[in-house]
């Protein structure tokens, strides 16, 4: 049952904090660094600016920040612009670095997004396009679980207190009728708030039964004898709900126009190569994930791990607001007014440009 109102609105600051940790990330530091490409000689600057600064999580589910780094497609596109990412391991940060001006634009999951928009009265940033949707699921112990309603009793893991997969899996305890305290995790199910970096260890070690959780740990406990319960993408109509999102900064936007209409042609020409070259774009993402965090996935978790998740240009805006719905229910977030958190004017753009049909923003645009 969702909180009294005055216990939500004294403990709305807690999860607020932990809905901008990014379903992927670890950590909260970022690294910055220079993509493959170079400048080509001649090529004009865009806008007049020497650089638009990109941010991206190191993680599969930022693969087309991650491909299109690595391939030289943003920077094609920006001209004699550079291109200069930052990489950061959790929402807050980037978040942070973007409020900031150290970044102009940046690849972020669904739930730091909200929290970034609503915490500066919209004022601060903007959803400008999709990026990734799926790779998340209920990995357990086959040896304790053999069944859905087996979940029931046990210990399951999720990355943090009211982070996107945590939400997801506290709504889907509610609608299967069973109780739990979204605060303490307690209940008719034990919701475990583990960090995605030790989760592996906490399974391999029978802390835990289970875990919801975002590739590639949910690969990673398969590789350690764990199976696939359910696939979160099942429970979502067409199997598609938000995971990763492009944000821009709304005054970057406001006065860079044409570099913005840049990057979303290079992410929207990074996502069309991903879906014609899907080895190479695995392995470039893979080469991009060493480059960046010093060590590449194994293929016996790098694969499955590809599979399940798929880039869009769709920011799939209704899943978004439905996501934020889960985590009122959940006592865990006030009604957000997210009234003009997309702006997709410059994304239309581009797809006319490519041919293509416009993407909605579920009522949520600009006017």
């Amino acid at each position: 049952m969702p909180a009294p109102r005055t216990r939500r609105t004294a403990l709305l600051a807690l999860p607020l904090l932990a809905l901008t940790l990014g379903a992927c990330g670890y950590g909260s530091e970022s690294v910055e660094s220079e993509g493959k490409a170079k400048i080509a000689a001649g090529a004009k600057k865009i806008d007049g600016l020497d650089s638009v600064r990109i941010g991206y999580f190191p993680n599969l589910t930022h693969a087309t920040a991650l491909v299109g780094n690595r391939e030289g497609l943003f920077q094609k596109e920006l001209g004699g612009t550079e291109a200069k990412y930052s990489q950061f391991n959790a929402g807050p940060s980037e978040i942070e670095a973007l409020n900031a001006g150290s970044i102009d634009i940046g690849w972020i999951g669904p739930s730091p997004a909200i929290n970034g928009y609503t915490k500066s009265a919209g004022k601060n940033l903007r959803i400008i396009g999709g990026s990734a949707s799926g790779g998340v699921k209920l990995v357990v112990n086959p040896g304790k679980i053999k069944s859905l309603d087996d979940v029931k009793g046990k210990k399951i893991a999720t990355p943090q207190l009211g982070n996107t997969q945590d939400v997801a899996f506290l709504n889907w305890i509610a609608e299967r009728g069973w109780d739990v305290d979204a605060q303490s995790g307690k209940g008719d199910v034990s919701v475990v708030r583990t960090d995605n970096k030790i989760t592996p260890d906490a399974y391999k070690s029978g802390s835990i039964d289970g875990a919801w959780v975002p590739e590639p740990t949910a690969s990673k406990l398969v590789a350690e004898g764990g199976e696939v319960l359910l696939d979160e993408a099942d429970l979502w109509p067409d199997k598609k709900f938000v995971i990763t999102n492009i944000i821009v900064k709304q005054s970057f936007l406001d006065k860079h126009p044409k570099a913005v209409e840049a990057v979303l042609r290079g992410a929207v020409k990074t996502n069309a190569w991903i879906e014609k070259n899907p080895d190479k774009a695995k392995a470039a993402a893979n080469a991009q994930l060493k480059a960046d965090s010093g060590k590449p996935l194994p293929a016996k978790v790098l694969d499955p791990a590809w599979k399940s998740i798929t880039t869009t240009d769709d920011p799939l805006a209704a899943t978004l607001e439905a996501e934020a719905d889960h985590a009122v229910k959940a006592g865990l977030l006030e009604k957000p007014d997210l009234r003009g958190i997309y702006d997709l004017r410059p994304l239309n753009k581009v797809l006319r440009a490519e041919g293509r049909p416009p993407v909605d923003d579920a009522g949520l645009g600009v006017k």
